[in-house]
C-alpha cells in the first residue's frame, strides 16, 4: 500500500510540474502574441489621421533635452576610458598616432550607439513603463477607451516616434562628446593640440562608419519606445504592477538593444 500511495504522489508531483512548464509556455506565446498585435496597432495608427503633434513635440523634449546630462556625462568617459586604456598599448608599438583614429573609429561605430541606447533605455524606457503603467492602474486608459478616445494614438504612438527620432540625435551629441572626452584624455600624457587631435580622429573614418550607426540607432530609438509602452499599457491592476512594469521594460529593452546591434552587425558585415 505504501508503494502504490508513494506512486501515486510521485504522479502526481511530475503532472503538476508538467502543467506548470505547460502554464508558462502559454503564458510565453500569448505574451508574444499580444506584442505583435500591439505593434500592429501602433503602425497602424501612426500612419492615422489626426496625428497628436503637441504631444509628439512635447515628448521630444521630455526624452531629448532631460537626457542630456547622463548622455554628456556618458560621452565623456566614453572617450577618457577608451583613450586611457588603448595608450599604453599603441606607445609599445610605436603608433600613438593611430590612437584619435582608432578611438573615433569604436566610438562612432560600436560604443557610442549602444551605450547611449543602453543608457536611454534604463532612463526612457522605465519612465514610458512606469508613466503608462500609472494610467493603466488609475484606470485612465480605460476613462479614454470609454469615452471613445483611442489611447494608442494619443498615448503611444507620439512616445515612439518621439523615441525614434530623438535618440539618434542623442547618440550623435554622445559621439561628439565622446570625441572631445578622447582628446582630454590624449593630452593627460601627451600635448595634442585640438586641430591635430580632429584631423587625424576623421582621417581614417569613412562615411561607411557613420550610416550603419545612424541606421541602427533609430531601430534602438523604435525598439526601447514600444517595449517601453508596452509594458506600461498592460500593467496589472495594483500599484506594485507599475514598478513591475518600468522594471521589466528596462530589462526587456536592453535585451532587445543588444539583439538589435547583433543583427545590425551581421548585416553590416554582409554588405
Amino acid at each position: 500500500m505504501k508503494i502504490k500511495s508513494y506512486a501515486r504522489d510521485k504522479t502526481i508531483e511530475i503532472s503538476e510540474t508538467t502543467i506548470k512548464h505547460t502554464n508558462k509556455f502559454q503564458e510565453f506565446l500569448t505574451d508574444v502574441a499580444n506584442s505583435v498585435l500591439f505593434v500592429i496597432k501602433v503602425v497602424r495608427n501612426t500612419f492615422a489621421r489626426g496625428f497628436e503633434f503637441n504631444e509628439f513635440l512635447r515628448q521630444c523634449y521630455m526624452i531629448g533635452n532631460k537626457s542630456l546630462p547622463l548622455i554628456s556625462v556618458t560621452g565623456i568617459v566614453i572617450g577618457l576610458v577608451l583613450t586611457i586604456q588603448s595608450r599604453p598599448v599603441l606607445v609599445n608599438f610605436g603608433a600613438v598616432t593611430m590612437l584619435p583614429g582608432m578611438v573615433t573609429i569604436s566610438i562612432i561605430r560600436e560604443m557610442g550607439p549602444v551605450i547611449t541606447a543602453l543608457i536611454c533605455a534604463g532612463k526612457i524606457g522605465s519612465s514610458m513603463g512606469a508613466e503608462i503603467g500609472s494610467m493603466r492602474v488609475t484606470e485612465q486608459i480605460d476613462a479614454m477607451e470609454v469615452s471613445s478616445a483611442n489611447p494608442i494614438k494619443f498615448l503611444i504612438v507620439p512616445r515612439v516616434l518621439a523615441a525614434t527620432l530623438m535618440l539618434p540625435v542623442l547618440i550623435l551629441y554622445a559621439d561628439a562628446i565622446g570625441i572631445l572626452g578622447s582628446w582630454a584624455g590624449a593630452n593627460i600624457k601627451g600635448d595634442v593640440s585640438f586641430v591635430l587631435f580632429i584631423s587625424q580622429a576623421f582621417g581614417d573614418v569613412d562615411f561607411a562608419d557613420l550610416f550603419p550607426a545612424v541606421i541602427k540607432s533609430f531601430f534602438f530609438g523604435a525598439v526601447i519606445g514600444l517595449v517601453g509602452c508596452y509594458k506600461g499599457f498592460n500593467a496589472g491592476r495594483g500599484t506594485e504592477s507599475v514598478g513591475i512594469a518600468a522594471n521589466s521594460a528596462v530589462v526587456m529593452a536592453s535585451l532587445f538593444v543588444i539583439l538589435v546591434d547583433l543583427i545590425a552587425v551581421q548585416i553590416t558585415d554582409m554588405l
